[in-house]
């Protein structure tokens, strides 16, 4: 792309609003949204807007993010107030009271004694900061042959190299060499034939926990730091944990001295009916992720929850000291700390993990609706998520999800999610019934009826 330049030769530094070509768009086709664009350009509650003010509602939380809503007052309040009162402040050695405040609501939040909160700027950071914690972890415990990580086919645990090297999605790995070494996978725990149109958690499979007790026998426990699950897979398509698989993967690293690490950047602040789904399995991990939901996407903000025995294995030396050598610059920023904290007082305030919670069940009948439709090949819901697994196009494995998703924008006015041939439907947690109704009643037929 040729550049325009005055004639003293700099480069002109003059907006060109209406062209598309100098971003580059991360996990998008570029040439085809180039083509077509899907703009917004504006938010409110449960809906979009596009460049015409046409409303797009939205099936899938942003990027399952945005579980408050969009826009919502309280929290824009709250951005506007820290943006003119503190515009930066440092966490390495200095601190602000937004980000003390917001890690002592998640720790009376989340479960078990998993209390501290170390902050980060989003879920790929999230994950890199777990796995760096746990590694440490067993150094400072007079274990350092503990260096070997345990992950997950089909697992999404963010793009960064310890994420994406634990993760087991194909397309997120092929394409960067060998990542980190001394890593494994568990198997998945996806089987259509035993598992098809399940509602919450199948019955089948709870024995997949048990390959960790072989990846033990080869690897010996000596050498292994954690094992890293997503409760619910999300975005490889949503795969809910069989009944007592969380358990039994809980059992073995107990057994073992192997730490549990719960990648809860999507599970998290409402999506399943609670804080997190770690309390909803009855299953505490020894570091819990979290992002998007904490700020309900207004703000860049991700993290890990502790357990209290791991914090305080590192306070140990002259006080003086550094414990932990890692952060980042914008670690609790002042924004997004108080972002943080008005999102916690509208998900208390307005009941909405109680809402999820409510209409799991209508929502879960809503989307099998969609059952015996001669391109759905299978249905899976658990909490206010959804998965509806398209036929693929012969010889065109996507392309039908792909147009379903162009479609639902352009034609049909919904945003869905999709991954492969499946669409995930993930709405803000205010949700109603009404808004449910219209989903599944009315916008997926339609965008089913598209792609025919």
């Amino acid at each position: 792309m040729n550049k325009p330049v005055n004639m003293t030769g700099a480069t002109a530094w003059e907006p060109s609003p209406n062209n598309l070509e100098p971003f580059w768009m991360g996990f998008t086709p570029n040439r085809a949204f180039k083509k077509r664009p899907r703009m917004i350009a504006r938010a409110r509650d449960m809906h979009y807007y596009d460049m015409t003010g046409r409303p797009i509602l939205d099936g899938s939380a942003g990027l399952w993010c945005s579980n408050a809503g969009h826009c919502r007052e309280p929290i824009v309040s709250a951005i506007q107030k820290a943006a003119a009162e503190l515009d930066f402040a440092p966490t390495f050695q200095f601190g602000h009271p937004k980000v003390f405040e917001l890690a002592s609501r998640l720790a009376t939040m989340a479960p078990g004694d998993l209390n501290y909160a170390f902050f980060c700027n989003s879920g790929s950071e999230a994950a890199d900061t777990a796995l760096k914690i746990a590694l440490a972890y067993h150094r400072a415990n007079g274990q350092a042959s503990r260096t070997r990580l345990i992950g997950r086919e089909r697992g999404y645990h963010g793009v960064n190299f310890g994420g994406i090297s634990v993760g087991g999605m194909v397309a997120n790995r092929k394409w960067f060499g060998a990542m980190l070494a001394g890593v494994d996978h568990l198997p998945h725990t996806y089987n259509r034939k035993e598992q098809a149109f399940t509602k919450g958690e199948p019955e089948w499979g709870a024995h997949l926990a048990e390959e960790l007790e072989r990846l033990v026998a080869l690897h010996d426990a000596s050498t292994i730091a954690a094992v890293i699950v997503e409760p619910m897979a999300g975005s490889t398509g949503v795969l809910p944990p069989p009944k007592g698989y969380l358990k039994k993967l809980r059992e073995i690293c107990d057994k073992h001295g192997i730490l549990l690490i719960f990648d809860e950047v999507i599970t998290g602040f409402g999506r399943l009916g609670h804080a997190f789904a770690a309390e909803r399995f009855g299953v505490v991990p020894d570091i819990l992720t979290f992002a998007k939901g904490v700020t309900s996407g207004t703000v860049p903000m991700g993290g890990c929850m502790v357990r209290q025995g791991i914090y305080d294995k590192f306070m140990n030396g002259p006080d003086h000291v550094i414990e932990l050598f890692h952060g980042y610059t914008y670690t609790g920023h002042p924004m997004a700390a108080a972002a943080g904290v008005a999102t916690m007082d509208v998900y208390r305030d307005e009941q909405l993990f109680e809402n999820a919670r409510k209409l799991e069940n209508t929502w879960a009948d809503a989307a099998f609706t969609l059952k015996g439709h001669p391109l759905v090949e299978d249905i899976r819901t658990l909490g206010l998520v959804a998965a509806i697994d398209l036929k693929p196009l012969e010889g065109s494995p996507g392309l039908r999800a792909y147009k379903a998703m162009e479609n639902g924008f352009h034609d049909v006015g919904m945003m869905v999610r999709i991954t492969g041939d499946t669409i995930a439907l993930s709405p803000p947690l205010m949700i109603n019934a009404n808004q449910i109704d219209e989903i599944f009643s009315d916008k997926m037929p339609k965008i089913l009826a598209s792609v025919a």
